[in-house]
């Protein structure tokens, strides 16, 4: 005899266990009279080699060298910038970890209900930097650093962006995160942990964004570490039979299943033991390699299940303009949403509650509509899985789940083709089918026979193939729904959700106008400005960073003349910080005494690059046609533009090219190059955006009125005292509430006349000569070749020519008045700064703190749970 095994369970894992409870969740056992035991070893041994937060110089030197040694195997004879940066990246995790090991057991001992933030994106930017300010640390730190004979800066500047976002839905995230742990509450972040993140932005010869893999952790991530413990199945495709029992329920079985592994990111907060978590799954073939196919000669074979399953989490935002990026998107999408809410589910089964008290631990936030597959995926858990009846799991989920909307523009709202979703996940079809039946039954009963109605309010959107309205599942599938500035709110629940507000009232849909974190946003990216406000309010930063409205002490010092002279001197010393940048990176110089102009946002029709790009050119038109004497007393400006398209977005790289090309031709003319330069920068990220936001002096935020959700890098700007030229649209509105309008440049169309024009160019056309001839002189130069190749730039020139559906020919002679009226102002130097200190002052509702707490205490009725030293 011999031992004996199912030749099928070859390669497969033996997994028993998916999660041992020691790493997470442990409390100490306890004897008859209620003292805990020590659960091995000689106690006293333990206690005396347990470590604390390393706070002075010798500690942390020691620390950072014991790296070197043990983690690096280098030694001082072999350590360049990068080995120093991830020696002391170590050391600043190691001090990490005993917090969170801290602020785990409070959260274990105190089971207060928790938050879990789901969002695609986490737009972390660095985190060394962050860590240190957060923990109060950085000075010790930069004093240790010193000593080993490596500068603080060098060694930052080693640090690559975490490569997990792309725009403000990911920043927002992590502002929230930093706010959470920084107002002690109890959130955990869910994300994907991204290979290779969204691209690397490059610029061709001819002026083309080009896009290379951006292999962010290539050098490691010291800042994560693997729960390789934790880890959960997945299926994918496969069948679902109802089971005809009388219930609900299914059973899904066939398909792929790989598996999810956890790997975890501290988030300190600010000046607090408070070490929350974001939690990143990567996925993993449950059966690796095919050593029978090998054999075979099937190389690809052997290694196609492998590759299948970790393409799920190679690339944010695969390309969704072929059938196989679609399936790639929603398989991703699922993956995390499943992963997530066995995480959540098992944290809440340690408690012993019963499952209708879910509601009353758990708080489910759907950061947009791209975790919307949780509604589905917790009804199966529970009926399917835990053997619920169909309501009881209904309530427990629609009590659970929340949903911030974040667009109101129809082409992006998500939805899924019926075919994919049946292919990709049957049991969750079956289930939104279901949901769409009882929800379209109870709105028959309300509005009976309004056929139209059901039509509009049907999760299934007709036509061929039909298409799974994601907003409206997320809608009907959560307790509350927010859009995220006041206007951006009111038009969620006027326009794309109307009819969901007359069936289930106001109160469900309401505001959380969004907020930046200003430990990242001031005092990290503007130190300089951080220490002024210090000094001047004569309140610890540790104070004020954790309550900001305090800053609005300030406005008495706009009438002292040394703090503005100190305010401006701070903005252009960031000028030139900026210009070294650019010089470094690009080998350009620039005029650090003109004005800089910037606009850094992801390449999008609606954010209106191209209105500002074709402004720049009318600019140097109008310089061009000025006699020598004239642009002398000219304002001298220098623009930047940074930001990334979407690599299928045809209309937004073109604009990106237009850009350059503009850029080579006004920078190397020799009439107009001291008033007026322009420059873009590439590969845009959260590291470029804190040496751009400090040095503005302008920022611009143009959207077509009603299109910008919110917008978070207005605030970022302002709160480093640079000007707004905007729109009246998202958050630039409450932001001119806060400053006074004497201190933003407005301009452009208001939101209730965006319809009228558009129709107006659909249906009674007049021609831009007529309508708007600065902009089409602009427009004929572009064609006639001033800036390379026209035939190029037409299909862009055309969507202003023919439909103008973004407004730029409504807006445009508004807008160059406005940039007019910001020369103006700038002339009076004292009178503007001025203006930037108000700015800056009345700047406080934009914290994120502000808008955490908002969320914790009208929507998810989440408290502080501080963790004891």
């Amino acid at each position: 005899m011999t031992s004996i095994i199912d030749p099928k369970a070859i390669g497969k894992p033996t997994r028993p266990r998916r999660h041992v409870r020691t790493l997470t969740g442990y409390l100490p056992e306890t004897d008859e009279a209620g003292k805990e035991k020590w659960p091995r070893g000689d106690e006293a041994t333990w206690k005396a080699n347990t470590r604390g937060v390393d706070t002075d110089v010798p500690s942390i030197t020691k620390s950072v060298v014991n790296h070197v040694q043990t983690s690096l195997a280098r030694q001082a004879y072999n350590l360049d910038n990068l080995g120093a940066y991830q020696a002391a990246a170590l050391s600043v995790r190691d001090n990490l970890i005993l917090n969170w090991n801290d602020t785990q057991l409070t959260y274990t001992r105190k089971a207060p209900k928790r938050a879990y933030y789901l969002s695609l994106e986490f737009l972390m930017g660095r985190t060394l930097d962050n860590a240190l300010l957060n923990l109060g640390l950085k000075e010790q730190y930069q004093q240790g650093i010193d000593k080993l004979g490596f500068s603080i800066e060098d060694i930052l500047d080693q640090e690559r962006d975490a490569a997990l976002g792309n725009g403000g839905l990911g920043r927002l995230a992590a502002c929230y995160l930093d706010s959470s742990a920084s107002q002690e509450l109890p959130v955990w972040g869910y994300g994907l942990r991204y290979q290779y993140g969204i691209f690397q932005q490059l610029i061709s010869p001819e002026g083309n964004q080009l896009e290379a893999p951006d292999p962010w952790l290539a050098n490691q991530n010291p800042w994560e570490l693997p729960r390789l413990d934790v880890s959960y199945e997945v299926r994918f495709y496969g069948n679902a039979d109802r089971l005809n029992d009388g219930t609900s329920r299914a059973s899904w079985t066939g398909g792929q299943e790989v598996l999810a592994i956890a790997y975890d990111v501290m988030i300190p907060g600010c000046y607090t033991k408070t070490t929350n978590n974001l939690r990143l799954w990567e996925s993993k073939p449950k059966r690796g390699f095919d050593l029978n196919s090998f054999n075979a000669g099937n190389y690809e074979g052997a290694v196609a299940a492998s590759n299948s399953a970790s393409a799920i989490t190679s690339v944010l935002y695969p390309n969704d303009h072929t059938t196989f990026g679609k399936e790639l998107r929603l398989k991703q999408q699922y993956f995390w949403t499943a992963a997530s809410l066995a995480d959540m589910l098992r944290r809440f089964k340690n408690l012993g509650k019963p499952l209708t008290e879910i509601p009353d631990y758990i708080a489910v936030q759907l950061n947009d509509t791209h975790p919307t597959l949780a509604i589905p995926e917790l009804m199966r858990i529970l009926v399917d899985e835990e053997d619920l009846d169909w309501n009881t799991a209904w309530n427990i989920t629609t009590n659970t789940i929340f949903y911030t909307n974040h667009t109101v523009l129809p082409e992006a709202l998500e939805k899924w083709p019926v075919p994919l979703m049946e292919h990709v996940l049957p049991r969750h079809m079956q289930i939104i089918y279901d949901i769409n039946l009882f929800f379209l039954q109870a709105v028959e009963k309300k509005f009976p026979g309004d056929r139209d109605r059901l039509g509009r309010m049907s999760l299934i959107e007709e036509g061929y193939p039909q298409q799974v309205r994601m907003a409206h599942l997320a809608c009907i599938g959560s307790k509350k729904v927010n859009g995220v500035a006041e206007l951006h709110s009111d038009l969620v629940r006027t326009t794309i959700l109307k009819d969901f507000v007359e069936f289930e009232g106001i109160s469900k849909f309401s505001n959380v106008t969004n907020g930046i974190t200003p430990r990242r946003w001031l005092d990290q990216c503007n130190p300089e400005l951080s220490a002024l406000i210090s000094k001047t309010l004569k309140i610890d930063k540790s104070v004020w960073l954790k309550n900001l409205d305090l800053i609005e002490g300030l406005l008495p010092f706009t009438e002292d003349a040394a703090f503005r002279k100190e305010w401006a001197a701070i903005k252009q010393r960031n000028k030139e910080r900026l210009a070294h940048y650019v010089e470094t990176t690009l080998g350009l110089k620039i005029n650090t005494h003109a004005m800089f102009d910037v606009q850094i946002k992801r390449l999008h029709e609606y954010k209106r690059q191209t209105l500002n790009i074709l402004g720049v050119i009318h600019r140097y038109l109008s310089l061009k046609a000025m006699s020598p004497k004239d642009r002398k007393r000219i304002n001298p400006r220098v623009v930047f533009f940074a930001g990334k398209a979407a690599p299928a977005y045809y209309i937004a790289k073109l604009t990106i090219r237009l850009i350059v090309n503009v850029a080579r031709v006004i920078n190397a003319d020799p009439d107009t190059k001291d008033y007026l330069s322009l420059y873009f920068i590439p590969d845009y990220s959260v590291s470029v955006a804190e040496v751009l936001i400090p040095a503005s002096d302008i920022s611009q935020h143009i959207s077509t009125a009603g299109t910008e959700a919110s917008g978070t890098s207005n605030m970022k700007f302002c709160l480093n005292g640079g000007l707004l030229v905007g729109t009246v649209d998202g958050a630039n509105i409450e932001i001119a509430e806060q400053v006074g309008e004497s201190n933003v440049f407005f301009f452009g169309h208001l939101t209730p006349a965006v319809e009228d024009l558009r129709h107006q160019h659909r249906y009674h056309p007049v021609p831009i000569e007529e309508k708007c001839p600065a902009l089409a002189h602009v427009l004929n130069q572009v064609t006639a070749g001033l800036f390379g190749d026209a035939g190029v730039y037409e299909p862009l020139l055309n969507t202003i020519r023919q439909g103008d559906y973004y407004l730029l020919s409504d807006d445009f002679d508004s807008y160059m008045a406005a940039l007019d009226m910001v020369d103006e102002a700038y002339m009076d130097k004292e009178e503007w700064i001025k203006k930037s200190i108000r700015t800056t002052a009345k700047m406080g509702k934009f914290s994120s703190d502000r808008a955490i707490m908002e969320y914790a205490e009208s929507y998810w009725n989440l408290e502080p749970t501080p963790v004891t030293a």
